[in-house]
């Protein structure tokens, strides 16, 4: 009986320790699954958002991205500012924007961070040009969001006519030969650009605020405090300045490179491939009705229809989206620039203002060390006539002994002030 109960015991720790040890494994795939998945808030072309739970791969067959275009887009890792234009996405990493741009929809990571609120709202209304009733509420946040946006906005507004009852599709008011309306994906892309800029030209005109007061009062009073409060301050410069010159370096970067531009045109290509597949599908239609035509030149119709003229958008329009916001981040920079010339000058003031004092302080020591001298050459002579030898001196009158105390100090004194007037005629004090 014993041992029977020994092995039903063994028998149900093993079972025990088996049900523990698969309890383990389904919560690390739980955790894998739960790291894998991200919060996503997909805003649509007609302005109106949701938020969804999507995998990487799910991502991934969604937008046609490689996974290392995802990876820029995780806030564990630290990735600095970057704009990829790919075959069916826009990958954009710009400061606190972590989004993916597409012919019809915007995915946008962090969507609950303070920081990147604004941006959401912004972006909701700008790209709801189509829906009335969410542009309404769209004049109410551009006082929160500022004078520039609700400026773009206007123009964009001007740009927008009446919709046509059939097709749904926008007419577009052109004084003249005005611009077209943007692209879903260029006013996406083009409120990222914006929130960023205007993100950087804050922080630039805070640091202002705080740079140069403290730096007007150290050169006023050199203090602990007041040294602490610029070091900090130019921490803070030399770091921004590092984000302004990335983001302006991809935004010269993609200027410079017409084929990157091109890869941003997500809508004309999607018409574009849609125009090849219906070209070649009236080819195909016309092969199989016309009886005549032999194998060999059905494959060369196809072989003709497959090498369609290759897509070469009109880059115009974008570089001058991206021109706009070059030359508003080159004048953040000369900002900048020009904050770190001032503080350069500051620490050459005070270098300055220090070795004067340095100057100052060898003058004096030089100074004490001669008056030490002649007050030791002084101590000599009294000590010679302080000796305890026998000599007239000493039985005279009060008369010498005074003479002889006041000449040893007349002596000295010249002696010191010749020394002072040398020192001064070689140079060697001010």
């Amino acid at each position: 009986m014993v041992d029977r109960d020994r092995s039903h015991a063994n028998r149900g720790g093993v079972v025990g320790a088996a049900a523990t040890m698969a309890q383990q494994q389904q919560q690390q795939q739980q955790r894998r699954k739960g790291s894998a998945t991200r919060t996503w808030l997909v805003i649509s072309e007609s302005g109106k958002s949701h938020v969804e739970e999507v995998g990487k791969h799910s991502v991934m067959r969604r937008t046609g991205l490689p996974a290392r275009d995802l990876r820029i887009l995780d806030p564990v890792l630290f990735y600095p500012s970057t704009v990829l234009g790919r075959e069916r996405a826009i990958v954009v990493n710009l400061e606190h924007i972590k989004a993916i741009i597409t012919a019809s929809e915007v995915l946008v990571l962090n969507s609950m961070d303070p920081s990147v609120i604004p941006f959401v709202r912004e972006l909701e209304c700008r790209v709801s040009t189509a829906n009335p009733l969410v542009e309404g509420e769209c004049d109410v946040d551009r006082e929160e969001i500022g004078d520039d946006s609700m400026r773009n906005a206007e123009e964009e507004e001007s740009m927008v006519g009446m919709k046509n009852g059939s097709s749904g599709e926008m007419e577009v008011v052109a004084k003249g030969d005005g611009p077209k309306v943007l692209p879903f994906e260029f006013k996406a892309l083009e409120v990222c650009l914006e929130s960023a800029c205007r993100r950087l030209e804050n922080e630039t005109s805070t640091l202002e605020q705080e740079a140069y007061p403290a730096l007007d009062e150290l050169t006023s009073k050199i203090s602990t405090l007041n040294l602490q409060r610029v070091r900090h301050i130019k921490s803070r410069l030399v770091a921004l300045y590092g984000r302004v010159q990335k983001v302006r370096d991809e935004l010269e970067n993609l200027l410079d490179d017409d084929m990157d531009m091109a890869e941003m045109y997500l809508t004309d290509k999607l018409a574009h491939q849609l125009e090849e597949n219906d070209s070649r599908n009236d080819v195909v239609n016309d092969d199989s009705e016309s009886d005549d035509e032999s194998d060999a030149d059905l494959k060369s119709n196809k072989s003709s229809s497959g090498n369609v003229t290759g897509f070469k958008p009109n880059i115009e329009e974008l570089e001058m989206l991206l021109e706009a916001y070059f030359a508003q981040i080159e004048g953040t920079m000369n900002k900048l620039s020009t904050m770190r010339e001032y503080v350069d000058d500051t620490e050459d003031y005070i270098n300055i203002m220090l070795d004067d004092k340095q100057n100052q302080l060898l003058q004096m020591g030089v100074l004490l060390s001669t008056a030490n001298l002649f007050i030791n050459a002084g101590i000599v002579v009294v000590g010679l006539f302080g000796m305890n030898i026998h000599i007239e001196l000493f039985d005279s009158s009060p008369t010498q002994f005074w003479g002889t105390t006041g000449g040893t100090i007349v002596g000295c004194l010249i002696t010191y002030l010749i020394a002072i007037f040398f020192g001064k005629k070689g140079g060697l004090l001010g």
